[in-house]
């Protein structure tokens, strides 16, 4: 006897939605990565010509462009991370994992609130420049150069793109909270079919016809 097998539930567009925000928050990171580490080098040389016109020292313009480097190469750590967390998310929503959802959750909220941060701080440096005491005078110099030191276009990419990493978590987050994602989220199960349950044999039941006594020899 064949058993039908349960059709699987149909992928609601808000859980297919959600996973290609993210996929494209992931390739978004990985470009910023890349992006980060090519314009490195021009930014050292730049800096290092502008701090010849400085009071700092040899040893202090060093320490600033080990600063920049390890800064630069950390970000771009960070942003590879950040790519292979939102394309498992992704993966796992578009699998139908309820606990893949509640992970993405809360991995939106963090990058909702990093970003966050992260346009209150560029905006903050461009509005209030850092001040040193007399002291330091020669290293704030220096720090003040960093931000001239990267290409034009930096400081408004880094901007815009936290601000669309902001809306993309809050997009993401929206859409899982659907009455559609919601609801498919809750019953999706595998599509596997059940095997029927398996039921020990019957004993032998003793048999109703009469006794037949054999035939007597002859």
């Amino acid at each position: 006897m064949s058993y039908p097998e349960s059709a699987p539930a149909r992928r609601p567009a808000a859980a297919l939605s959600a996973a290609t925000v993210l996929l494209v928050m992931a390739v978004a990171a990985l470009a910023y990565a890349v992006v980060s580490l090519v314009v490195l080098g021009g930014t050292v040389d730049a800096f290092r010509s502008a701090a010849r016109d400085t009071s700092a020292s040899p040893e202090q313009i060093d320490g600033v462009v080990a600063l920049l480097r390890a800064s630069a190469v950390l970000t771009a750590v960070v942003a590879v991370l950040s790519a292979l967390l939102l394309a498992g998310l992704a993966l796992g929503l578009l699998a139908g994992r309820n606990g893949v959802r509640v992970a993405t959750w809360v991995v939106s909220g963090l990058g909702l609130f990093a970003a966050c941060c992260s346009v209150v701080v560029v905006v903050g440096e461009r509005a209030a420049p850092l001040r040193m005491g007399s002291g330091d005078q020669s290293l704030a110099e220096l720090l003040g150069l960093v931000g001239d030191a990267y290409p034009s276009w930096w400081i408004p990419l880094n901007a815009g793109l936290s601000v669309a990493q902001a809306l993309g978590y809050l997009v993401v987050a929206s859409l899982l909270a659907l009455p559609a994602a919601n609801s498919w989220f809750g019953r999706h199960r595998s599509t596997a079919p059940t095997a029927p349950p398996v039921f020990p044999p019957a004993p032998p039941q003793p048999s109703s016809a009469p006794h037949t006594p054999p035939y007597p020899p002859r």
